[in-house]
């Protein structure tokens, strides 16, 4: 590190071009001891440093704000005109400022200029290296002030918060449920429009979550990660191992609010309760006689069909 009229230089890393084949420069960059932001001139950063000083003498027609430089100004005011001049050569999209357009033209150009030095991973963006960061260091910053939780990112505390509010501003166009979380409209939503988008690339069967392909793979795989440590069975769902560890340990969690009669699986529960309630929702499609169990329905059926079990 060296030093010009007071200021350091520090060096800063980019990556162009695909990541597979990393050409890694290093540029020299004037850098602020105030906010971290690096400059490639002495001018830019000291035109820089009024904004630190706190001074802001150029005011907005349209709105009354005020910022500290004529340039500031100038990128605001379109803001209020929709003037883009800053046009991308890739898409043709266009941007109200030069910096805008350059992080953009880094969706076309592959260039990832900020660079872990812990991990070696590479970004587009200084925000996404920052973020990722806090991986290393356990850095949360955003803590909530209901409960004692923290989070690396604001957008999961505004998630988070809605736990304590019940606000669920998402809501579904086909029967208006409303949720907290965008991607649980979206999943609910596959519902509605019968989306499927997880194939399986060895029967084709389709699945509307990623976790619903991952745990149908293992028909095809084996694979039976979850080992019961009383008799050594091995199965390929966590929800079969726990409803099968009820069998050694005697739990029933799932109780009858009418009799007390306990059950290891909640669809037990849901069977017996038909008991209560009279409820018989297995019709017999050949004499029309209703049943409480589909066991029950398959068994009189055999009566039309002659079938032996």
């Amino acid at each position: 590190m060296s030093v010009t009229d007071g200021i350091p230089e520090v060096e800063t890393f980019s990556t162009f071009g695909e990541k597979q084949h990393k050409d890694y420069k290093v540029k020299k960059s004037y850098h602020c001891s105030h906010c971290e932001k690096s400059f490639l001139s002495i001018s830019q950063l000291k035109l820089h440093f009024i904004i630190h000083a706190g001074e802001k003498k150029y005011s907005c027609s349209d709105c009354e704000k005020r910022f500290s430089t004529a340039v500031i100004l100038a990128r605001h005011q379109r803001v209020h005109t929709g003037e883009k001049p800053y046009h991308c050569t890739y898409c043709g999209n266009n941007f109200s400022s030069s910096g805008y357009l350059k992080v953009h033209q880094r969706i076309h150009t592959g260039e990832k200029p900020y660079y872990c030095t812990v991990c070696g991973t590479n970004f587009s963006h200084l925000s996404s290296l920052k973020v990722h960061q806090r991986i290393h260091t356990g850095e949360k910053p955003y803590s909530c002030s209901d409960c004692v939780k923290s989070f690396m990112r604001s957008c999961e505390l505004t998630i988070h918060r809605r736990v304590h509010t019940g606000e669920k501003p998402y809501s579904c166009t086909y029967c208006g449920i409303h949720f907290s979380i965008l991607s649980n409209l979206k999943l609910h939503q596959r519902i509605h429009t019968g989306e499927k988008p997880y194939s399986c690339s060895d029967c084709g069967k389709s699945f509307t979550k990623s976790d619903g392909l991952t745990q149908h793979q293992k028909v095809h795989t084996g694979e039976k990660p979850y080992f019961c440590s009383f008799c050594g069975n091995n199965f390929s769902r966590l929800s079969t191992l726990t409803n099968h560890l009820r069998i050694h340990t005697g739990e029933k969690p799932y109780s009858c609010s009418d009799c007390g009669k306990s059950f290891t699986k909640s669809d037990g529960l849901a069977q017996h309760q038909k008991v209560h309630t009279g409820e018989k929702s297995y019709s017999c499609s050949d004499c029309g006689k209703n049943l409480s169990r589909l066991s029950t329905l398959k068994n009189h059926q055999r009566m039309h069909t002659g079938e032996k079990p």
